[in-house]
């Protein structure tokens, strides 16, 4: 920035960096809050001021690891800024939203971390990435993810040593289920001897794992691997997806469920997964899921076969980005929900804009391209109601939204 300068923070950007304005550009000041006064210079950053929304951390790694970039902020900013984060995205689309206040789970529910893992001789660190780093911040604690996983960090160590190659790293994926601890080392060792699975067997056993996968093989499978969703035991394949904490889950499958027309007896889930919200749905109408991952729909299909209080449901897999459901399809529906990947799904937005479905609730983990499906769904005669953020992502950028449209 050459020579040193104060600048005043002004607002909060989209990643939670403060923002001032220096000779007519946007200078973004990592950690900084609005009203202080910080020193640029071409060294980086010293802060001259606080503001009295300045907060004490939680968590001792909060600066350095990257798992999260909000615990300055005190808890009234950090709501007003999570909230105005879809405020801004709608914004930015030409639409003045309705932003009902921020639902915000509670600490520590987090339910699946994929963590980084690496191991160096006996040394083993697992943790999150520093910001913008590829160095390993090794976890001592955090306050985001369930207590279970933090406390079983040391014995996955243990584990590391066993099926982790020296001087390798790779990703570990540890989700809560209903029961114990799913884990998986997706970059483990593949050449484990039968005496090295039995050692790993044995450590495994004194965890509270209930399945051990290492490099794509499952080592331990110490009992069934269930979720409850919607009141339903699903089993979990490795690997696939779930909403990030069950509060936000229950908050999510509600929502939809109320939003429902009292006089639907049809409704279709697009990008349904394993049924996060077509088995509470269920409860109410007959519900057709689709979505293209094939042992989601496999495990959906495979439960309701033995669910008790549900209306039928069908599961159907289908590439709902190649192979979007038609407006003459999606006409046999008297509701419509979807809740696509990050990317969006503005095709399906824009075919529902084309048919006669009268009620779509769209959920959505970036605001950014719900405000773009939304715009589809309004020119084609939707009227869009609240939208409600939710906080299932504590501390960091991110922010679940949803919202019902009607014609």
């Amino acid at each position: 920035m050459g020579d040193a300068r104060d600048v005043i923070i002004e607002h909060l950007g989209g990643k939670g960096d403060g923002v001032a304005m220096r000779d007519g550009e946007a200078v973004y000041v990592p950690f900084a809050l609005p009203g202080e006064r910080w020193r640029v210079d071409g060294d980086g950053f010293v802060r001259m001021s606080d503001s009295p929304e300045r907060a004490v951390p939680v968590c001792r790694h909060f600066l350095q690891c990257g798992g999260c970039l909000a615990q300055h902020m005190s808890p009234a900013l950090y709501r007003d800024w999570k909230r105005g984060l879809v405020v801004e995205a709608f914004r930015h689309r030409g639409i003045s939203a309705d932003v009902a206040p921020l639902v915000v789970v509670d600490a520590a529910s987090r339910r699946r971390a994929f963590l980084g893992v690496e191991r160096r001789g006996a040394e083993v660190i697992i943790g999150f990435r520093e910001e913008g780093q590829h160095t390993l911040v090794d976890l001592a604690e955090c306050p985001v993810l369930d207590p279970l996983i933090v406390a079983t960090v040391p014995g996955l160590r243990r584990l590391a040593r066993h099926v982790m190659a020296d001087r390798a790293g790779g990703r570990l994926v540890v989700t809560r289920l209903d029961h114990g601890l799913d884990v998986s080392f997706d970059n483990g060792r593949k050449d484990l001897s039968p005496h090295a699975k039995a050692e790993v067997a044995a450590l495994a056993r004194t965890l509270p794992l209930t399945r051990l996968v290492v490099g794509g093989e499952v080592i331990v499978a110490a009992g069934t691997p269930v979720v409850t969703i919607g009141g339903v035991a699903v089993e979990i394949e490795p690997g696939l997806f779930l909403q990030a904490v069950p509060q936000a889950e229950r908050f999510l499958a509600d929502f939809c469920v109320k939003a429902l027309p009292k006089s639907a007896k049809t409704v279709a889930d697009l990008f349904s997964g394993v049924g996060t919200l077509t088995l509470p749905m269920a409860r109410r109408a007959a519900v057709s899921a689709y979505d293209s991952d094939k042992r989601a729909i496999g495990a959906l299909t495979n439960v309701v076969r033995h669910a008790q209080g549900l209306k039928p449901v069908t599961a159907v897999v289908r590439d709902l980005y190649r192979d979007p459901l038609s407006a003459r399809e999606l006409n046999a529906f008297d509701a419509v929900v979807f809740d696509p990947p990050r990317a969006g799904a503005l095709e399906q937005a824009e075919r529902l804009a084309k048919s006669k479905v009268k009620v779509v609730i769209a959920v959505s983990c970036n605001p950014a391209t719900l405000a773009r499906d939304a715009c589809a769904l309004i020119d084609g005669g939707f009227r869009m109601g609240p939208a409600t953020p939710v906080d299932q992502f504590l501390y960091s950028s991110h922010v679940e939204v949803v919202v019902v449209f009607r014609r």
